[in-house]
């Protein structure tokens, strides 16, 4: 889903201008990403907490050329759902929904992700299959 079809949604439930819609949208994120800039954390009852946490410096592997390439320390976000999201995620187990996600897993176009791997799902050096690219 993009802004755009949250802007429609929302201006479809609820009769408002479209233009309205999508300005309480973009300052809702902005203000999302100012509070994360100046505090480093963002906790929304019953949706999840976003957290700024530091990736440390690292080396990793340029995947057309195979050469190593350093990886300076960066700063990313963290998103942990909170218990309302995760119940109603976890509740599409036997929806169309769920059957795809198995699907493009099966097919390898998406990569199954462990509690392990969940800083890992922002790192720059993943593939857009979302499989690792580090060696």
């Amino acid at each position: 889903m993009t802004k755009k079809e949250i802007v429609k949604t929302i201006s479809d439930e609820t009769g408002l201008n479209q233009q309205q819609i999508k300005q309480v949208v973009q300052k809702t994120f902005d203000s999302i990403v100012q509070t994360l800039v100046e505090e480093g954390r963002i906790e929304l009852r019953n949706f999840g907490v976003f957290q700024v946490r530091p990736r440390a410096a690292r080396k990793a592997r340029n995947p057309r050329t195979g050469r190593q390439v350093e990886v300076p320390e960066k700063f990313v976000v963290s998103f942990k759902p909170g218990k309302i999201m995760e119940e109603r995620v976890n509740a599409i187990s036997d929806t169309p929904l769920a059957q795809a996600i198995r699907d493009a897993v099966a097919s390898g176009q998406l990569e199954t992700a462990s509690e392990d791997d969940e800083e890992s799902q922002d790192d720059p050096t993943t593939s857009s299959s979302g499989g690792k690219t580090q060696g």
